[in-house]
């Protein structure tokens, strides 16, 4: 089946930011909002990807370097929001006759690709809500035609992680490749980065390799991972492997799981900070208070030893 590519206008080759958020984040998002206004510079564009029914709510993000899309922008007509009441676990669902309803956390995946696809950029980088900047950062040195940075961990995903084990499996079968081996690389982090050719290539392989429109092949998936789609696809890919320099780190301090983090915790983890780290993420589902997080980064904001001018120039393109 063809790819459905719908550019907004004239592919410019600075980088532009790419968030998915939904009405349970947004006080997260008004604080990532905030450092990427502070700290994050050489940027063309910021858009915050929402459900149709969140517009309002996101509309006081607007500005000359922001814009707020709608979901259905970018999501076939096929594929609709079932009613706010209609939840599980606190969760928006999409609805179809093609496939099983898909979470918003889905959608969200499915929304990163897509805009990737239609939006007028060559270069995005991708900022969930949840991320937080603390030091300055250019994108200057990530603008087409240069190389972008590839989270790459060599042997990360193990049996013994069976989520990210299936996540594995489900990529190399989306994508056409021979049954994967364990250990096998992980590439989920935050501050990650795509190229838009090679984002439409990977579109184009789930469908040939499906025969299926690549949102109808992943509505289809029950479980899959965005970024573990796109670093098996580069990595199997030597024209496009050849614009991304694999990397260990991403910039960003993270913490992933539950129990929310006390004050004391959050002010340990950001004094951890190394000098080529920039934001700090702690998950949503983990609680942590956002006024908590917003005072810790204000608290410890001067306490950071600003990167070297060397380091910056390094970036984090350096395993």
């Amino acid at each position: 089946m063809p790819l459905n590519v719908a550019k907004a206008g004239p592919e410019t080759n600075a980088v532009a930011l790419l968030t998915p958020t939904y009405a349970r984040d947004v006080e997260l998002c008004a604080l990532l909002c905030e450092s990427v206004d502070r700290h994050v510079g050489a940027f063309s564009k910021h858009y915050l990807l929402v459900p149709d029914c969140d517009l309002l709510l996101f509309s006081r993000f607007e500005s000359e370097r922001r814009s707020v899309l709608p979901a259905s922008r970018f999501l076939p007509g096929w594929l609709r929001p079932l009613p706010p009441i209609v939840q599980r676990k606190r969760r928006q669902y999409w609805w179809s006759f093609r496939a099983m309803p898909v979470s918003g956390w889905h959608v969200q995946q499915i929304l990163k690709i897509a805009a990737t696809i239609a939006l007028p950029h060559r270069r995005y980088c991708i900022l969930d809500s949840d991320v937080v900047f603390f030091r300055d950062f250019d994108l200057s040195r990530y603008e087409y035609p240069g190389s972008i940075p590839l989270l790459s961990i060599p042997g990360k995903v193990t049996a013994n992680q069976p989520g990210h084990a299936r996540w594995v499996e489900t990529s190399h079968r989306l994508l056409g490749l021979p049954a994967p081996t364990l250990p096998a690389a992980d590439y989920i982090g935050h501050i990650i980065f795509w190229d838009q050719q090679a984002t439409r290539a990977m579109a184009a392989k789930l469908e040939a390799a499906s025969n299926l429109d690549w949102i109808d092949a992943l509505c289809r998936t029950r479980e899959f991972s965005e970024y573990m789609l796109y670093g098996y696809f580069v990595q199997n890919d030597a024209s496009f492997a050849g614009r991304h320099t694999p990397s260990l780190r991403t910039g960003c301090v993270s913490y992933w799981d539950p129990p929310r983090l006390d004050k004391a915790e959050l002010n340990r983890l950001l004094r951890g900070a190394d000098q080529d780290d920039v934001a700090f993420s702690a998950a949503s589902f983990s609680g942590t208070p956002v006024q908590m997080i917003r005072a810790a980064i204000e608290e410890t904001r001067a306490q950071l030893r600003p990167r070297a001018a060397t380091k910056q120039t390094a970036g984090l393109g350096a395993c």
